[in-house]
């Protein structure tokens, strides 16, 4: 089981040319990774547990892309924060489970 870290989300695979497509404003270049607001992605807009959407999603880094609604990651982050299965987590595992 993938562990919540506050360190996410790292750059982990951008190189200065895909970094350099973020806002500045929302890069945290002493700790190569997104610039957070507490434990909040600063590109994250929205009420956490109600709606939220990523304020660069089609330039969004290649850990954020890896993380889809339902998986190892999501869970572990929704857990985290105290909220409950997302409608798509419930709908993967309705899915996995039936086949």
């Amino acid at each position: 089981m993938l562990l919540f870290l506050a360190e996410w989300p790292r750059f982990s695979l951008e190189g200065e040319v895909d970094i350099g497509r973020f806002p500045r404003a929302l890069v945290d270049d002493a700790r190569g990774r997104m610039r957070c607001n507490g434990n909040r992605c600063g590109a994250l807009v929205g009420t956490v547990g109600v709606a939220t959407s990523c304020a660069i999603y089609d330039r969004r880094p290649d850990v954020c892309k890896a993380c889809m609604p339902g998986d190892d990651a999501c869970r572990t982050a929704r857990q985290h924060f105290g909220l409950y299965a997302s409608s798509d987590e419930i709908l993967i595992s309705s899915l996995s489970s039936s086949g």
